[in-house]
């Protein structure tokens, strides 16, 4: 019983961050001068969840990833969409990345 209340606060907190994540990156986006290099962040990150978590999975599953993703964060962005700068928005452009992947999880609720 413990566990499960654990995962429930995991989830719900990276469920927050993500939340938080995205209103940051609508805000952020407005700026047409950071627009582009925020969506292609952004875009790289959500390829590698689809790499890393498949297309059939769990909030915990996601939040399990999540939790661990600072080690592969910087390298695929870094690869893959690092315009100038790209290291300030990364928070932003991730977690707006798992608040989308998110709705994918086959036990999501609004």
């Amino acid at each position: 019983m413990l566990h499960d209340r654990a995962v429930v606060t995991t989830v719900a907190s990276a469920r927050l961050q993500w939340a938080e994540g995205r209103g940051r990156f609508v805000a952020a986006v407005r700026d047409a001068a950071r627009a582009d290099a925020l969506y292609r962040q952004r875009d790289a990150v959500l390829e590698e969840l689809h790499r890393r978590v498949g297309a059939v999975f769990t909030l915990a599953e996601l939040a399990e990833v999540y939790d661990g993703a600072e080690r592969w964060l910087h390298r695929v962005v870094g690869e893959r969409a690092a315009p100038n700068g790209w290291a300030r928005t990364l928070s932003i452009a991730s977690d707006a990345a798992f608040d989308v992947y998110s709705v994918g999880a086959k036990d999501y609720e609004p």
